[in-house]
């Protein structure tokens, strides 16, 4: 960190609506190159904005920027027009967007986006644009270059496009990087991944990153200061240490308090609700003109399980190790082979009808809820459509008192039943999608990465219902997510996955302290969880 003048300083940056409302109200910013440098707060909390102030990216008609100064480097953008801010971004202010599948072009190869930003900025010829994109592919670890220069956002990883991302974002030697969540929703492997990646390419360039984010765990092993933000206002700037050990501003405190604390250890059930015995899912390859069977990707292999009723299963891994997959062969929804026992029933030998009758004891919430949700149908309506399936003999009213009820039981109003999915905040969204697995009082509730894409003080309280209606329905939990800390808030046992095998499979108070297997320890230490201090620590105090 130079202590000399810094590479941006922003005073009294305001953002306000063309109807006069303010969305920024006097933000004051100094970044020093060099140093990594935490956004962090709630939705809403004006991060992003911030973001897009500072690159003039927010269009004209939303809203327009004020500040009192605003210096980078030798500009002066106190009164620069767009052209003096179009011809910074991209070239000495590189930005990494927080949904990489929205902000790059599906109709132009992953070459030809990053080409462009060279060929505008640097004014090369295409073929020394494209030596250097394969130079830029080659550095952050898209490999063969040549063959990803070719694809398409479509054709790659989540994570492989948030590497895209990162080398637009880089290709022109920005001197200052902001990176808007350019983690969140990845597999906690290639998340620690895009971290290295980052850190490597910041300290070669010598190079600011200004980095956004909810998750406390990267703030705190990854940055060297933080600002924290709420509804539009700077409410504290820290170092990190001091931040997480005296944090100054109550609401930094109410957010370090959302912290997942591990579940206690409970007493185990005599008699599992559900219990698997070397459950295999194959999933065929067909190819040609007569669609025949080419190849089979065996997805779940010998699996052996059990899941216990008021109790909570974990099961964590990569993307592609086989969760999901094996999460919808236990409720039948896909074929698979093995036994399947409900409550002392095997469901394999059960028809598709017999298997209808069983469905309304086994319910699923979604990762996104936005996606999951009807955005044409009413909460009322969304709610009560499982009791038509299951209930059919209920009346009207006995309906809608039921309706009532579940959306109680979730923490939200009876009056929000006649509103719409795009009414509601993402944590809202997830306790309608609750109420509706509940409604049909079911004994299994599978939750796939239902916290994933939730702010930290939102899902811990979402933690906190889970915990609440297992413990009033007795409810069992088969809880899928890359979060090792909010499985090990939320779990009794966890299920260690890799390329369809089990690998671990403990106590959830043990998985974190005792031996391991090797991809279970990779796994904790790409979580940033300490095994010996972190799990039983609060970040007020960290090691």
């Amino acid at each position: 960190m130079s202590a000399s003048s810094p590479l941006l300083s922003v005073r009294n940056l305001r953002l306000t609506t063309p109807q006069h409302k303010a969305i920024l109200k006097g933000i004051d910013i100094t970044l020093h190159s060099g140093e990594t440098v935490a956004l962090v707060g709630e939705s809403g909390s004006g991060k992003t904005a911030t973001a897009l102030s500072l690159t003039n990216l927010f269009p004209r008609h939303a809203a327009r920027t004020h500040f009192d100064s605003y210096r980078f480097a030798q500009h002066d953008l106190s009164h620069a027009d767009e052209g003096r801010f179009r011809a910074l971004r991209g070239k000495h202010i590189g930005m990494i967007f927080q949904e990489p599948m929205n902000a790059l072009n599906p109709l132009h190869t992953i070459g030809q986006q990053i080409s462009e930003s060279l060929m505008l900025h640097q004014l090369i010829t295409p073929y020394k644009a494209l030596t250097r994109t394969h130079e830029l592919l080659e550095s952050v670890g898209l490999t063969p270059v040549a063959m990803r220069a070719r694809q398409f956002p479509h054709q790659l990883s989540g994570g492989q496009r948030q590497r895209v991302m990162i080398a637009i974002a880089l290709a022109n030697h920005p001197r200052l990087l902001i990176a808007d969540e350019p983690t969140t929703a990845l597999d906690v492997t290639i998340q620690q991944q895009i971290l290295d990646l980052l850190s490597r390419l910041q300290k070669s360039l010598n190079m600011t990153l200004l980095l956004i984010t909810h998750d406390l765990s990267i703030v705190r092993n990854v940055c060297q200061r933080a600002y924290v933000m709420k509804e539009g206002a700077v409410v504290e700037e820290a170092p990190i240490r001091q931040l997480f050990t005296n944090p100054r501003h109550p609401y930094s405190r109410h957010l370090l308090s959302c912290w997942p604390t591990p579940l206690p250890q409970r007493a185990p059930q005599p008699e599992p609700i559900l219990h698997a015995r070397n459950l295999d899912v194959h999933f065929p390859i067909k190819s040609g003109l007569l669609r025949r069977t080419t190849q089979t990707i065996h997805a779940v292999k010998n699996m052996t399980l059990s899941l216990y009723a008021g109790r909570s299963l974990g099961i964590v891994g990569e993307s592609g190790c086989g969760k999901t997959s094996l999460a919808r062969a236990l409720l039948r929804l896909i074929p698979s082979s093995g036994d399947i026992i409900f409550e002392s029933t095997n469901l394999r030998r059960l028809s598709s009808a017999q298997m209808r009758a069983v469905r309304r004891h086994m319910q699923i919430v979604f990762q996104d809820p936005f996606t999951s949700l009807n955005p044409r149908l009413s909460v009322h309506q969304i709610i009560a459509e499982g009791l038509a399936i299951h209930a059919p003999q209920l009346s009207a009213t006995e309906r809608d008192q039921r309706v009532e009820q579940s959306l109680k039981d979730v923490g939200l109003k009876a009056e929000m039943r006649l509103r719409y999915p795009h009414e509601f905040s993402g944590g809202e969204r997830q306790r309608i999608a609750i109420a509706r697995a509940l409604i049909v009082k079911p004994r299994i509730i599978v939750l796939d990465e239902p916290t994933s894409a939730l702010d930290l003080s939102v899902q811990a309280q979402i933690i906190a219902l889970l915990l609440n209606l297992q413990k009033q329905h007795n409810l069992a939990y088969l809880f899928i997510s890359h979060d090792l800390r909010v499985v090990r808030a939320l779990t009794d046992d966890i299920i260690v996955m890799k390329d369809g095998h089990l690998i671990d499979y403990q106590k959830s108070h043990q998985l974190f302290t005792s031996e391991q297997h090797a991809y279970t320890r990779s796994l904790i230490k790409a979580a940033m969880l300490n095994p010996d201090t972190d799990a039983t620590t609060n970040p007020h105090n960290p090691a």
